[in-house]
């Protein structure tokens, strides 16, 4: 197999649909990928040691071993890169080393999955280098190990959409991930201004659901029900439809206790000026909402999220997943 000494890989940010929280415990989630790009630059060496530049995340000039890798202090903007590597080399011994450079940054302020975003690409520019060419499945293994040993939680919905990119169908750890054949959505997506702390959202719901087993329990298989339906009316394009079920899941969001005062202010803008459906996406506590709009009532949803004291995000959903960027 050739084997490359360069490559320039990006994978896609996400918004996850349906399914929060409960996905975490095995549930099915809808999410997809938008073009919202981080983009790295990877060089491989002779030097068994892994060299980061990454001024978005406060990371310069940083230098080690791969023998030392996740030893030690690590800085918080090198942890998924550096033990991505560790993974990496851990699973496929190889006698190089690599220098990492952040081309362009989705951010870590609007919730898109920088974190997922950065270990697929490096884990997919490895496989690449070292002339394995691993398959989408081998990619999103190790790199749900890599963002599960660095935060400890999480469902891996969006690893799976950085790696295939468009709409998924996904189940926790990657039991189903099935690719959806859905239009282009019409969504209006509005930023609380708020950066929410996923691990401790997470961490919220974990106390409730030990607290009051019953009631999460049956909200989680009540969001299951909804997005097994609204997979039905997103593939028809039936938007009003879809829109209600949006509701109905910020419903249960509301009651598992993660929506604030500010995400349900946009949501209210948002359908007061005529979204057929809005609701949170993400863990919750802030970020990001999103709005199921009419072409034609996107402007004013778009005003009204604005008046609400949100910031509107242009965003296309379906992107493609993670690529080689050399010869585009």
């Amino acid at each position: 197999m050739d084997k490359l000494d360069k490559i320039t890989v990006s994978a896609p940010g996400k918004l996850i649909l349906m399914g929060e929280h409960s996905v975490v415990y095995g549930h099915p989630c809808l999410v997809t990928s938008v073009a919202q790009y981080l983009t790295i630059s990877v060089l491989k060496i002779p030097q068994k040691k892994l060299v980061l530049n990454s001024c978005c995340v406060d990371v310069e000039n940083y230098h080690k071993p791969i023998s030392d890798l996740t030893m030690g202090d690590v800085p918080i903007g090198a942890r998924f890169v550096e033990t991505a590597v560790r993974n990496f080399f851990q699973a496929y011994p190889d006698d190089f080393g690599i220098s990492v450079e952040t081309v362009r940054h989705i951010g870590h302020t609007y919730g898109f999955g920088s974190s997922s975003a950065v270990t697929v690409c490096i884990i997919y520019a490895l496989s690449e280098l070292s002339g394995l060419k691993l398959n989408r499945k081998k990619l999103f293994d190790l790199s749900f190990k890599t963002v599960t040993d660095v935060q400890h939680a999480g469902s891996g919905f969006d690893i799976a959409s950085a790696i295939w990119g468009g709409s998924l169908y996904y189940v926790t750890g990657g039991k189903i991930i099935e690719p959806l054949n859905i239009p282009d959505l019409p969504l209006v997506v509005g930023y609380t201004g708020v950066k929410a702390d996923t691990c401790t959202l997470i961490k919220q719901v974990a106390e409730k659901r030990k607290n009051e087993s019953d009631k999460v329990s049956r909200i989680f298989a009540a969001i299951t029900q909804l997005v097994d339906e609204a997979i039905i009316y997103l593939k028809k394009g039936d938007y009003q439809r879809a829109g209600r079920l949006f509701d109905f899941n910020q419903d249960y969001l509301r009651n598992l206790g993660v929506s604030t005062q500010k995400l349900e202010d946009l949501i209210s803008a948002a359908k007061k000026a005529g979204a057929t459906g809005a609701k949170l996406s993400g863990a919750g506590g802030g970020d990001c909402m999103i709005a199921i709009t009419p072409d034609h009532k996107k402007q004013a949803v778009a005003d009204a999220i604005t008046g609400a004291g949100g910031i509107v995000i242009d965003v296309k959903t379906n992107a493609e997943g993670v690529r080689i960027e050399n010869d585009r």
